[in-house]
């Protein structure tokens, strides 16, 4: 009889060692096609940096008639491409310290990050941005910078897990000065390897746990827009900033389980006026909790919501009301149950 039972709880161990490797094998070959998968974009072409504005150049006569001769050419001898190329790594600094998090998967120095290290999940490295060795934008053109920022595509049409969704807004002005300001970082000498993915991590991706970008977005032909709105503290503007928010919070703001996120995070709050949100918030309630990490109740904000505070004291005081704004025009939604 022992023996019996010892034999047959053997079998069920074969038994169930083959589901799993069958299960896993099937993981895996998902991952792969849903990340190999090749998609077609529009192709975009834009300057970098973008010459400097009519209105920046009114500006910059008016301040130099101010202290030249009168019969002088107030724009004789600068070198307007430089000055165009000054203010946009200015603006793309800024762009990656208060709205974009750049940093947070390519390092703060742009050679190299670690999103997940770790055995049962895979490794899952941000690559190397700088002109250095390993790095992997030198030759990107700027078609080649929209297809992975904006729509989560390689230059060879496969697909990445890079949050693509929260930049599809990115206007092509902002992605240029991004680009800017990335090529004028030091060189890093880095070379990251792939992505892979272990046990735990493949089954996450074939069941779409953790997110391929290029499937979230409906449309790759669509136009982007050149400018993004005029600063100022408006609900458009906010709008504008608030996409970076869609991917832990959703499109309609209401928050819940964050997509692809790690199991130990909370879900995202909800962000809209309902009672289950920031009903009750004031401005004031949200200018500290963006600014410091306490919420209106006392408590700290939790992982990731931390990461986002280091941003946020980086934004202006235009682009904080402006997001403020945003958040209490939409409408209001329960917590997905």
């Amino acid at each position: 009889m022992f023996k019996k039972l010892v034999v047959g709880a053997a079998s069920l161990v074969v038994v169930a060692v083959v589901v799993a490797f069958g299960g896993l094998t099937w993981a895996r070959g998902q991952a792969q096609t849903r990340l190999e998968t090749k998609r077609e974009t529009h192709r975009v072409d834009f300057p970098i940096p973008f010459p400097l504005s009519d209105a920046e150049l009114t500006v910059l006569r008016d301040e130099r008639r101010a202290v030249l001769p009168p019969d002088q050419d107030p724009l004789a001898g600068v070198d307007l491409g430089a000055l165009a190329l000054e203010r946009a790594v200015a603006r793309g600094k800024h762009l990656t310290e208060s709205r974009y998090g750049c940093a947070d998967c390519h390092g703060k120095n742009f050679g190299g990050g670690t999103m997940i290290d770790a055995p049962p999940m895979g490794r899952l490295l941000g690559k190397n941005l700088t002109s250095g060795k390993g790095g992997v934008t030198a030759h990107y053109t700027p078609a080649d910078w929209d297809r992975i920022v904006r729509h989560g595509i390689k230059p060879d049409g496969s697909g990445t897990v890079m949050p693509a969704i929260d930049f599809l807004d990115m206007s092509d002005r902002e992605l240029s000065d991004l680009i800017a300001f990335i090529r004028s970082l030091p060189p890093v000498d880095n070379d990251v390897p792939e992505v892979t993915f272990g046990p735990v991590g493949a089954m996450l991706v074939a069941t779409k746990k953790i997110v391929v970008a290029a499937e979230l977005i409906e449309d790759h032909h669509a136009a982007h827009a050149v400018e993004a709105p005029a600063e100022a503290p408006t609900a458009d503007f906010g709008k504008h900033l608030g996409q970076t928010c869609f991917g832990c919070h959703r499109a309609t703001l209401e928050g819940g389980p964050i997509p692809g996120g790690d199991p130990k995070w909370p879900p995202a709050p909800n962000l809209t006026s309902h009672a289950d949100g920031l009903a009750g918030w004031t401005w004031l309630d949200f200018e500290k909790a963006m600014r410091t990490g306490v919420r209106k109740n006392g408590e700290p904000v939790r992982v990731p919501m931390t990461n986002v505070v280091t941003y946020a004291k980086a934004m202006s005081d235009d682009e904080l009301h402006a997001l403020w704004a945003y958040l209490q025009s939409v409408p209001a939604v329960p917590l997905p149950k």
